[in-house]
């Protein structure tokens, strides 16, 4: 695993736009996490991070969480996990290639990535020609008139728990963004699929 000094902050440092402390861990970890992404604006490359258990994290590695600004007493917290942001994808490389690349440690208790890609509304999705490439596709969507920029984060944990954020760029605000264990389930397969022996 690797930090960077950039990193998300941990989740009981309020942040604004961040959710109440009754939502469960994993969405607080990918709220955490869209509210990382969205303070670096927009047109951004896919970023992967490593979830880790809090207390686990502070009891076997005090300087880490010392780095990551997580002092406090082990377990005087309520559960929760803490982003680890990972090195930069390759660029150019597929994401469904790379991440089929990805292991992790023992230690990293789930992951998640956040990645921005255009969208139709399903009202566009019919007049889809036929026949075309995923690169014709892409360019295609792009410019269609009705396209939509969206961010999406999604997280999965090893005992096969999942969580997604998904916000519109349009719709650019903490209180926009849409949650849902379901919203991306192709990209949670593939997440998951990381942790597969």
């Amino acid at each position: 695993m690797s930090s960077n000094a950039g990193s998300p902050s941990h989740p009981d440092q309020p942040v604004p736009g961040t959710p109440p402390m009754a939502a469960s861990p994993l969405t607080r970890a990918v709220l955490e996490i869209d509210e990382y992404a969205s303070g670096l604006g927009w047109d951004q490359p896919a970023r992967l991070f490593a979830l880790v258990d809090t207390a686990k994290l502070r009891a076997q590695e005090p300087a880490l969480a010392k780095q990551l600004g997580l002092e406090g007493t082990p377990g005087s917290a309520a559960p929760s996990y803490t982003p680890i942001e990972q090195d930069k994808l390759p660029a150019g490389a597929p994401l469904d290639k790379f991440l089929a690349t990805v292991a992790w440690p023992d230690a990293v208790t789930g992951c998640a990535l956040t990645v921005e890609r255009l969208m139709l509304p399903p009202s566009a999705e019919a007049s889809v020609p036929h026949g075309m490439n995923e690169k014709q596709l892409a360019k295609w969507v792009a410019g269609h008139p009705d396209r939509q920029e969206v961010r999406m984060t999604v997280a999965v944990l090893r005992d096969g728990a999942r969580e997604s954020a998904v916000r519109l760029r349009e719709k650019d605000s903490p209180t926009e963004v849409l949650t849902g264990p379901d919203l991306v389930p192709g990209l949670a397969e593939a997440l998951a699929a990381t942790f597969a022996d």
